[in-house]
């Protein structure tokens, strides 16, 4: 018998066995509230959520019902194999960001440190003193603010995943190094500082 087991467990692929049926995700299963003045709608698997401060879509694949009745959105899976259930916790946590962003912006904040660093917004740009021989100049993405005062950066927008990648793009400019942790850090990131080489 646990021949068969081991068999089940290790060589066949996760599509191709069940779950039991206790295996829930805890964020899928959960019913989401739809907020004041904030109209969601699903077509064709695209659910697009309009708020106060703007509209946000996104496709999602069909293997996950969405169902939006009396003000609130549940999700289901079609069939509980692994990549399914992952699939169901991910698109509720999606969903209750896209909520969330059309309401409040989401925000992250950089710090650049360095003797002669410097950042500035300049019309569509964000410059960047950064002790390269040039300025380091990138185009800011629509749907997002950006402000540079003295050493911290500062993006915004209603789109969670958009002001992550756009500030990580920003940090891969100038990674802090691990000597003076010159360069660009994540305002609550902590550099784990290495010594120098000491002169005998």
């Amino acid at each position: 018998m646990w021949e068969i087991n081991y068999f089940l467990t290790y060589h066949l692929p996760p599509t191709t066995y069940h779950l039991p049926p206790n295996n829930m995700s805890r964020i899928g299963k959960k019913i989401i509230n739809i907020e004041p003045k904030t109209e969601v709608s699903l077509l064709d698997n695209v659910l697009t959520v309009k708020g106060p401060l703007g509209t946000l879509s996104r496709t999602f694949r069909s293997e996950v019902k969405i169902e939006i009745s009396d003000g609130k959105i549940s999700l289901s899976p079609k069939r509980k194999s692994l990549d399914i259930l992952a699939l169901w916790g991910t698109y509720a946590s999606h969903i209750i960001n896209m909520m969330s962003g059309v309401h409040k912006a989401f925000e992250k904040k950089l710090i650049v440190e360095g003797i002669g660093y410097k950042s500035d917004v300049k019309g569509e740009d964000l410059v960047m003193s950064l002790g390269f021989s040039h300025p380091v100049k990138m185009k800011i993405d629509k749907g997002l603010k950006v402000t540079a005062e003295k050493n911290i950066i500062t993006v915004s927008g209603i789109d969670k995943e958009q002001v992550g990648q756009f500030v990580a793009k920003i940090r891969d400019t100038k990674k802090p190094e691990p000597y003076k942790g010159k360069g660009i850090r994540y305002e609550d990131e902590v550099v784990r500082r290495k010594e120098g080489k000491k002169s005998v």
